[in-house]
């Protein structure tokens, strides 16, 4: 019996493609049970998703201790980010109002991706975005999320209004203080610190000039930091060291935006006296106030405009990433960057750049100092005298400036002290 074979081509199989699915968790406080409530959810979405068949893992994105009005949560963009690049197919979250409160960024960021391709589900709602009646549903329960986030928030206004009608204030983080049981009680050696700073600039020092004093003896901030101009600032300013209280200083706009806002008279303020045990005297507080403005109006050129520069906000130090200034010095403009300036080489190890020189090698680079901006997004100042040029198209260019001659950085004043000095010596020699 004859045996025919017959040749099957073979057939070309499809892998089935994975749907790849992240997952975006967030809590609204920093509070260690809804951290751990966070975690819960973190593992939660990373067996969820690693179990189902079809769906590939792509991350669980989180924010803690930011509320869902705000649009600027760093993991929640870096989500949105990662989804516009055409890495995740569809994102998972427990509810509308984790996902966030305002009804335009939740909408505004559904339908972005709705538009990519990407299909956001809410499991507490169990709707899909790119369903039908998707988007329907997410603006009507949008609303209610955004109406609960209002009421809360009038709730916390009305404890805040209550606590301060009492005497209670909102924050007792402050150096010198520690806030136990409704009261401020002092700490010994911080409140030196700050009879330190008043009796300081009381004595005609001035605010940088403490700031170098504090950290040159090793005094720290309430934190443990080094001190910078602003901490001294603060400390001259805050009434509360008096032993006295004004509180509801600053108020938020709104429950959206959460904008702090001076308080000019919009809301009641609240003076409670003799509240607490003081470190400086009210006498000795306002005779700091007093000095305060009395510099300010000696110092301030009345009418100026501050004035911007070609480079302003262009050359970032490479050592300590602050950006330079400009300043004056008795051998003509630099560039200082604003660490070693303020806090000396102990801080930061850059260079000051002479003016004259940064001007020729960007003339030489660019060809004009007037559009700095709208051609290079930042100058890099590296160690060895070198610019790092980068261009508004990513492009950089690497340049060297040379140094000043010992004769260039001589004023005429100082060639005629030398020559005077010289005379001197010739007339005790003859």
């Amino acid at each position: 019996m004859e045996r025919r074979i017959k040749q099957v081509p073979l057939q070309n199989f499809q892998v089935p493609k994975l749907t790849r699915v992240a997952a975006y968790a967030r809590v609204s406080s920093d509070k260690d049970a809804m951290l751990h409530s966070l975690s819960a959810q973190v593992s939660y979405y990373n067996d969820l998703i690693q179990k189902h068949r079809g769906w590939l893992f792509c991350g669980v994105y989180t924010d803690e201790a930011l509320t869902g009005t705000k649009a600027n949560r760093e993991n929640f963009i870096r989500l949105l980010g990662d989804c516009r690049a055409e890495k995740i197919d569809m994102v998972i979250t427990k509810s509308i109002s984790r996902f966030a409160r305002n009804t335009v960024t939740l909408l505004e960021a559904v339908r972005e991706l709705k538009d990519i391709g990407v299909d956001v589900y809410f499991e507490e709602q169990n709707i899909h975005s790119l369903s039908n009646d998707g988007e329907l549903m997410l603006s009507i329960l949008a609303s209610y999320a955004q109406e609960e986030s209002l009421s809360a928030s009038e709730n916390q206004k009305w404890r805040v209004k209550r606590n301060f009608e009492s005497g209670i204030p909102w924050s007792g983080t402050m150096l010198g203080y520690r806030y136990e049981n409704g009261k401020f009680i002092i700490v010994p050696n911080e409140a030196e610190i700050v009879k330190l700073i008043y009796d300081s600039y009381l004595s005609g020092m001035g605010v940088t000039a403490i700031m170098k004093m504090l950290n040159k003896n090793g005094y720290i901030t309430r934190f443990g930091n080094t001190w910078h101009n602003s901490g001294v600032s603060r400390i001259l300013r805050n009434y509360t060291y008096t032993g006295n209280l004004i509180l509801q200083k600053t108020y938020r706009e709104n429950h959206l935006t959460k904008q702090k806002r001076q308080n000019n008279g919009e809301l009641p303020q609240y003076h409670i006296t003799d509240s607490h045990e003081g470190i400086i005297s009210l006498e000795q507080f306002n005779a700091v106030q007093d000095e305060i403005k009395r510099r300010a109006e000696k110092y301030a050129a009345k009418g100026s405009i501050k004035k911007i520069y070609p480079y302003s906000g262009l050359l970032v130090c490479a050592n300590c990433r602050k950006h330079y200034r400009r300043k004056v010095t008795a051998t003509g403009a630099v560039w200082i960057c604003n660490t070693y300036n303020t806090l000396g080489k102990g801080y930061c190890s850059s260079k000051q750049i002479p003016e004259e020189k940064l001007n020729d090698v960007t003339m030489k680079t660019i060809g004009t100092l007037d559009t700095l901006h709208d051609k290079i997004t930042a100058v890099r100042v590296e160690n060895n005298n070198t610019l790092i040029f980068v261009f508004k198209n990513g492009e950089e260019t690497v340049k060297r400036w040379i140094d000043r001659s010992r004769a260039e950085s001589w004023t005429a004043e100082m060639k005629e002290n030398a020559r005077q000095k010289t005379l001197e010596r010739r007339k005790e020699h003859e």
